[in-house]
C-alpha cells in the first residue's frame, strides 16, 4: 500500500523577503487542514509568527525533513473572501512588494497578532425599571441627561450609534451609573427596505439626472464623474448607494483624508437609516477590527474609509465610490506602495460591480482612460441649486505693496467681504510662522541637520521644525555663526498669516486649518461649527481646506502664492497646481451669494495660469495631456522607480548602478524600454540618509512588469543590497 503524500502549505509571513514559506500540516490537523486565506501559527527562525495560507500542495522545492510543521490553525474559515485574496496577490505582484508584508500591512493590527474575529453584536440602550419610574421633574439639574432619558422612554430600544448622533457618551455613562438605563447586545437584523431613508433624495438638475441615468449597477463598469466644484457629485453618490442598498448589497466609499470623515459621515447618516462604519488610521485597534468585522459579515451596509479601506472584505459588494479620485493621498508613499485608486478599479472588475470615480479636477490618467474608452465620462458642468461658478482675478505681486504676503488690494477685498457679513478663505500651502530663519548680518540660515531642507519657524510652539523628518529644536535668538541678534523670520506661513489677519480684523474670528492646528480632538468640528454659523469669519489654511469641504457662506477665496507649482522639477507639478487652484477656488460661492477668487502671483501672464482661469480645467488638462504625449511621460508611457537610500551616498549610487547593469542584461535599452539614472532624488538627503533613484520607462506595461519580476530576485542577492534600503515604486507619484 502506497503511503499518502504529505500535505504542504505555502504561507505568507510578514517579512521583507519576497517569497512564501513551505510548512508541513501534521496528522493532527489532517482531517481539517487550513484553507487558503486562513491564518496559522508557524515557527519562523527562533520565534513563532502568524502567517496566512496562500495555497496547499503535495510537493516542495525543499527536502521534507527540512520543513517545519505548523503550530496551530487560527481560522477554520478563510479570513478573506477569494476575490479579495486574489486582489492582494495581484497587488503584491504588480507593485513588486514582498507578499507577506503586503498581505499583513493592510489587515487590522489585532488580526496580525492572531486575535479572533469578534462576534457581531449591536449595542442598544433601554430604560431600566427604575428609569421607567422616573417622575417628570427628575434630572432637572441635568438637562442633557433628561433629554437622553426622554428619548429612551419614548422608544423601547435605541441603537447606540443613533443615540450618539444627538447625545454625548458622558450622558450615557452617567445615566448607566445611576442604574436608569442599561445596555442590551443583540445580533443585527437587516433594515427593512421601506425604512432605508431618513430623508428624501434631492431633486437632480439636468446634468445630474443625465449622469445618474447613465450609471449601470449590474456588472463591472468604470464611470468618471467629472463635475465642477459644487455640482452635486455627492448627491449622485447618495442616490447610487440607495440603489445598491435596495438590491441588498454593500457600498464602499473612499475619501482621501481623515479630515473629510466627519462631514462625509454626517451626510450619509442624515440620508440613510442603515449601519455605517468608518475605517481609517485614527481608530483604536479594537474599533478598527470591529468595523472591519462588521463589513465582512455584511452587517455594515455602508463602509467609509481612507486609502487602506480598499482592502476591506465585503459580504455582498455592490458599488465602489472613490471621491476626489485625483488626490495624491490615494498612493501609499512608504512600504507597500500601492495606489488605492487603481486597485479600486481592479477590485470592482474582480467583484463584477460598478465603480464611480469622482472629481472636479480628474487626474490625467483617468481622463486618458476616458479617451481610450476604458471609463465612461460623465460631465456635470453646472453647480447645483442657485450657485454659480466664482469669478477669478489675478493680482500681480510686482505691482503690490505686501504685508505678511497679502497685497493691499487683496486686503481691501477681504475687508469688503467681511463688511458684507460674508466669509473668507485664505489659502497658503505652507504651515508654520515662516519657512526660513536667517541672520540679517551674515546670511546664516537655520537648516536641518538631517535633510537638505531649512527649518520652519513655529512661533506659537517656540520651535524650529523640519517638515520632512520632524527634527525639532528651540528657536534661537542669537546667530550661531556671527553671534548677531538680528534674526529674521523670512517668508510667510499659515501661522503668520493668521496672526496678522487677526490683528487686522480684531472683531472677526480667524481660524487656522493645518496639521498643527487640527491635532486636538474636535478642532475641525470647531471650524465647521464656526463656518456653518453663517457669521463673518476668516479661514486660513493649507490644502486641508481644499479637499471636498462644503462651506456655504464663503464668498471670497484668496490664494496667497500661486507660483510654487509653476517651476518645480517634478513633471506632475503643473497638473497638481491646476488641481489645487481649482479645488480651493471651488470653496467659494457654494451658497446663494456669488463667489470670487483672487490669485496672487508674480507671473500673471504665464500661459498656464491664463489658460486655467480663462478656459477652465478641462482645456488645461487637455493641453497637459498633449504635452505628456509629446514627451512620452505617463499616462502615455509606463514608469517605475527603484529607490535606494543609505547613510553613505556612494553606497546608494553603487547599488543602483549595479541594478541598472542587471536590468540592461535582462532587457537592453531600446525605443520601447529606457533607463535614467542613478540620480539623486529631488531632496537628496532626508532624515540623515542619502536618496537616489533609477527610473525605468516602458511603452508597454507587460514589458516593464516582466523586467521587474526578473530583476527583483537578482537585486536581493546583490552584495551592494546589504549596504542600503531599497524599494520599487511602480507608477510613482513622486520623484
Amino acid at each position: 500500500m502506497l503511503a499518502s503524500k504529505p500535505l504542504i502549505i505555502r504561507v505568507a509571513i510578514p517579512s521583507p523577503l519576497r517569497r512564501s514559506f513551505d510548512y508541513l500540516v501534521p496528522d493532527s490537523f489532517a482531517e481539517s487542514p487550513p484553507q487558503r486565506g486562513c491564518r496559522v501559527r508557524v515557527p519562523f527562525g527562533k520565534r513563532e509568527v502568524v502567517g496566512l495560507v496562500i495555497e496547499s500542495t503535495d510537493s516542495s522545492d525543499f527536502a521534507l525533513e527540512k520543513l517545519k510543521p505548523i503550530s496551530a490553525i487560527i481560522d477554520r474559515q478563510p479570513l478573506l473572501p477569494e476575490s479579495l485574496f486574489k486582489l492582494f496577490i495581484w497587488a503584491a505582484n504588480y507593485y513588486q512588494h514582498p507578499i507577506g508584508d503586503a498581505l499583513f500591512s493592510t489587515l487590522p493590527v489585532l488580526l496580525r497578532s492572531g486575535s479572533e474575529l469578534p462576534e457581531i453584536q449591536i449595542a442598544n440602550w433601554r430604560a431600566t425599571t427604575l428609569g421607567k419610574g422616573l417622575g417628570p421633574d427628575s434630572l432637572k439639574r441635568s438637562p442633557r441627561q433628561r433629554a437622553l432619558m426622554d428619548d429612551l422612554l419614548a422608544e423601547s430600544l435605541i441603537r447606540e450609534d443613533l443615540l450618539l448622533e444627538t447625545h454625548s457618551r458622558a450622558a450615557l455613562k452617567q445615566l448607566r451609573e445611576k442604574d436608569l438605563i442599561e445596555l442590551v447586545m443583540q445580533k443585527p437584523e437587516p433594515v427593512a427596505l421601506n425604512n432605508l431613508l431618513r430623508e428624501q433624495p434631492l431633486k437632480l438638475h439636468e446634468s445630474q439626472q443625465k449622469a445618474m441615468d447613465a450609471i449601470e449597477y449590474h456588472g463591472f463598469k468604470s464611470f468618471l464623474l467629472d463635475g465642477v466644484t459644487g455640482s452635486g457629485k455627492t448627491e449622485i453618490y447618495l442616490q447610487g448607494i440607495e440603489k445598491v442598498l435596495r438590491y441588498g448589497r454593500q457600498a464602499l466609499i473612499l475619501i482621501p483624508e481623515i479630515s473629510l470623515t466627519p462631514q462625509t459621515e454626517k451626510r450619509f447618516r442624515d440620508r440613510f437609516n442603515v449601519p455605517l462604519v468608518t475605517l481609517n488610521s485614527g481608530l483604536t485597534d479594537k474599533a478598527r477590527l470591529d468595523a472591519w468585522a462588521r463589513a465582512k459579515s455584511g452587517e455594515a451596509q455602508i463602509i467609509l474609509g481612507t486609502r487602506s479601506a480598499i482592502f476591506t472584505p465585503l459580504k455582498d459588494p455592490g458599488l465602489i465610490i472613490l471621491d476626489e479620485e485625483h488626490d495624491q493621498s490615494y498612493k501609499q508613499q512608504e512600504g507597500f506602495r500601492y495606489s488605492a485608486r487603481d486597485l479600486a478599479v481592479i477590485r470592482a472588475k474582480q467583484e463584477n460591480i460598478p465603480i464611480i470615480l469622482g472629481s472636479a479636477t480628474p487626474s490625467l490618467e483617468s481622463l486618458n482612460n476616458c479617451n481610450q474608452q476604458r471609463y465612461q465620462h460623465l460631465v456635470l458642468d453646472t453647480r447645483a441649486g442657485k450657485a454659480v461658478q466664482p469669478s477669478w482675478a489675478l493680482v500681480d505681486l510686482k505691482a503690490e505693496t505686501l504685508e505678511c504676503g497679502i497685497g493691499r488690494s487683496t486686503l481691501a477685498a477681504i475687508r469688503e467681504t467681511i463688511s458684507n457679513k460674508q466669509q473668507v478663505l485664505v489659502f497658503l500651502n505652507r504651515r508654520g510662522f515662516a519657512p526660513t530663519l536667517l541672520c540679517h548680518q551674515c546670511g546664516w540660515v537655520a537648516e536641518c541637520r538631517s535633510c537638505d531642507a531649512r527649518l520652519t519657524v513655529h512661533r506659537g510652539r517656540g520651535r524650529l521644525i523640519c517638515h520632512h523628518c520632524n527634527y525639532q529644536q528651540r528657536t534661537v535668538h542669537q546667530c550661531p555663526s556671527c553671534q548677531g541678534r538680528e534674526l529674521i523670520a523670512a517668508g510667510e506661513g499659515t501661522e503668520r498669516s493668521e496672526a496678522w489677519l487677526q490683528e487686522s480684523f480684531p472683531d472677526t474670528p480667524v481660524l487656522r486649518v493645518d496639521r498643527d492646528s487640527t491635532r486636538n480632538k474636535g478642532a475641525m468640528q470647531k471650524v465647521f461649527d464656526t463656518a456653518n454659523s453663517g457669521e463673518p469669519c476668516i479661514l486660513v489654511g493649507t490644502q486641508m481646506l481644499a479637499k471636498g469641504h462644503h462651506f456655504a457662506n464663503i464668498t471670497l477665496v484668496v490664494v496667497l502664492d500661486a507660483d510654487s507649482g509653476l517651476f518645480s522639477a517634478d513633471f506632475r507639478s503643473h497638473e497638481r497646481m491646476g488641481q489645487l487652484l481649482v479645488q480651493v477656488a471651488g470653496r467659494s460661492g457654494r451658497g446663494s451669494a456669488a463667489g470670487k477668487v483672487i490669485v496672487q502671483t508674480h507671473q500673471p501672464q504665464h500661459p498656464l495660469l491664463q489658460l486655467l482661469i480663462n478656459e477652465g480645467y478641462s482645456q488645461y488638462a487637455k493641453l497637459l495631456l498633449d504635452q505628456r504625449q509629446l514627451t512620452q511621460l505617463p499616462p502615455y508611457n509606463q514608469m517605475a522607480i527603484i529607490r535606494a537610500e543609505s547613510n553613505n551616498p556612494n553606497s546608494a549610487e553603487m547599488f543602483l548602478r549595479a541594478a541598472r547593469n542587471l536590468a540592461e542584461t535582462i532587457s537592453p535599452p531600446s525605443p520601447d524600454l529606457g533607463y535614467l539614472g542613478p540620480l539623486p532624488a529631488l531632496m537628496e538627503k532626508r532624515a540623515g540618509r542619502f536618496r537616489y533613484i533609477l527610473q525605468l520607462s516602458g511603452q508597454r506595461r507587460g514589458d516593464l512588469q516582466g523586467l521587474l519580476s526578473a530583476l527583483c530576485p537578482q537585486l536581493e542577492r546583490l552584495p551592494e543590497a546589504r549596504q542600503v534600503r531599497w524599494s520599487i515604486d511602480v507608477d510613482p507619484q513622486e520623484l
